[in-house]
């Protein structure tokens, strides 16, 4: 079995594209449609592609590995030429060093395969969530759609049949695992797989769910409301905790992770919880001083400018920021000063900076540029 074939995604595919690509196919082959028997198994065997894909650990083990039967690490060099072929759909687990590698081959192997009998948590779910400037300084409440794996209310996430119980799997007889030895001119090799029919657990529904056919889950689309705080920074993170896909078994349901989005302001530039803008005043207001009207994310505001303030001059505003996270209180305004030289006078403004040129004591030759009217 080749996962990637089965949900249509290339070998480089992002966990976002496999997640897509599994919810589609899902979807569209989910038992509850239309294709009875035909949809069932096709369904299992994406949801089985999707279970390796959909973890790390499985997907590196995979692509290291690769389907059954095709190439163990050496390609069986360094044994002799021993075939390989026959370890179809075994399980391994490597997870404890490379000891655990010969106690798999060459004993020990059965002892130490994984049984899912318990519980299992639902897998997380990750969004992006793309917001204004405005919504994220002052916050806002956004609805999304998801679809997800929800529990069957019907078998109340078990998946056998109200009434009915669970039995033992006749496959495995309990022990949620196929052990095979194999004689081999190495000696007895013992191997052991998980049971495709109990799925490891040891237990099989006496009579499967009639809505969800036994997986004890469904595949729906809600709405669901996410609370902004005000504040909230670009390239953040929000955590719904249980509003993630469903467990299997009654197990608890993974988590939602909302990552933020925000779109930059044309007007207010950002840096964590304070804002910074430009003034352009006068040369007039600059040499003389004045109360110049200063936009802010909080309204107008009034800024004194004093006399001899140079272009470059930064002001504060305090408290006129952004709201802080958890907090009552907000960053600051910062203003740098832009003093417009003018590029264009009339006559009379000429001839009053020429006089002003003579108190200041100035011996100024102006230059004509064709700038006058």
């Amino acid at each position: 079995m080749d996962p990637y074939k089965i949900l249509g995604v290339e070998k480089s595919a992002t966990d976002d594209e496999i997640k897509k690509a599994y919810r589609k196919l899902a979807l569209k082959y989910h038992p509850d449609r239309a294709g009875g028997k035909q949809n069932e198994e096709k369904f299992k065997e994406i949801s089985k592609a999707y279970e390796i894909l959909g973890d790390k650990q499985k997907r590196a083990q995979f692509d290291q590995f690769g389907s059954a039967g095709e190439g163990f690490p050496g390609g069986g060099q360094g044994f002799g030429g021993f075939d390989f072929s026959n370890f179809q759909n075994v399980n391994f687990d490597f997870g404890g060093g490379f000891g655990d590698i010969f106690d798999t081959f060459f004993g020990g192997g059965a002892q130490r395969a994984k049984k899912r009998q318990g519980p299992v948590r639902g897998n997380d779910i990750e969004i992006v969530l793309r917001l204004t400037f405005d919504e994220a300084v002052f916050g806002v409440t956004k609805e999304v759609e998801v679809t997800r794996h929800e529990a069957c209310e019907h078998c109340e996430g078990m998946g056998n049949e109200p009434g009915s119980k669970m039995v033992t799997c006749e496959t495995c007889k309990g022990t949620g695992q196929h052990v095979r030895i194999q004689r081999t001119p190495l000696g007895a090799i013992q191997t052991a797989s998980t049971c495709e029919v109990c799925e490891g657990s040891g237990r099989i529904p006496e009579k499967k769910c009639r809505v969800c056919k036994g997986e004890g889950r469904v595949v729906k689309t809600q709405n669901i409301k996410i609370k902004i705080p005000a504040g909230i920074h670009d390239k953040a993170a929000i955590r719904l905790s249980g509003k993630g896909e469903a467990g299997l078994k009654g197990g608890s349901a993974g988590d939602l992770f909302a990552h933020i989005s925000v779109s930059p302001s044309q007007e207010f530039e950002r840096e964590g919880d304070d804002i910074k803008t430009e003034q352009r005043i006068h040369l007039l207001q600059a040499v003389l001083g004045d109360e110049v009207s200063v936009n802010t994310i909080h309204g107008e505001v009034k800024l004194k400018i004093p006399a001899g303030t140079e272009s470059g001059t930064v002001f504060k505003l305090k408290g006129y920021g952004v709201p802080k996270i958890n907090a009552s209180t907000k960053g600051d305004h910062w203003i740098k000063i832009d003093v417009d030289t003018p590029k264009k006078i009339n006559r009379r403004e000429r001839e009053l900076y020429e006089e002003l040129a003579k108190e200041s004591g100035l011996k100024i030759n102006p230059q004509n540029r064709g700038i006058f009217g």
